[in-house]
């Protein structure tokens, strides 16, 4: 069996289903889940199914916030770093790292001056890679130019 692939504790990391070619991502081994911090988050329903639109800052200084929409998964309550829990809106979508590409649980939440529109928790980072915590950007110090 090959060997995982290292990971930073920070990495950029891609959205092809939402259109995002590069995010800023904290890699976080702590958080169980993976989250997207987004701005004006609303739900609404297409053909009966209810989807979620929203506006997020991919933390690249060169690109204006990105709207997305995605077909809401779930709704769950999530524990925070500092032990608040609330209910918040889960997405499947796919990312892409180091040429790797998978679906994975994402949920949505609004939290304002994060350094890291993303973090990368646990659950997707599980047998797919190693994390090095005293690494950053191991996968390239510069958002990818490609598109998603």
């Amino acid at each position: 069996m090959p060997h995982p692939v290292r990971l930073g504790w920070r990495e950029w990391l891609s959205l092809p289903d939402l259109g995002i070619g590069a995010v800023r991502a904290k890699v976080d081994t702590g958080a169980r889940s993976s989250a997207l911090h987004v701005e004006d988050q609303q739900v609404f329903l297409r053909d009966g199914v209810e989807w979620v639109r929203f506006v997020l800052d991919t933390g690249r200084y060169d690109a204006p916030p990105a709207a997305a929409e995605a077909p809401v998964l779930d709704r769950r309550p999530v524990t925070d770093s500092g032990g608040h829990r609330t209910e918040r809106i889960f997405i499947l979508t796919r990312l892409r790292i180091a040429g790797i590409e998978w679906p994975a649980e994402v949920n949505l939440t609004h939290r304002r001056n994060m350094l890291f529109p993303m973090l990368l928790g646990r659950t997707a980072l599980a047998g797919r890679f190693l994390v090095d915590p005293a690494s950053s950007f191991l996968q390239g110090d510069t958002p990818p130019d490609a598109s998603p």
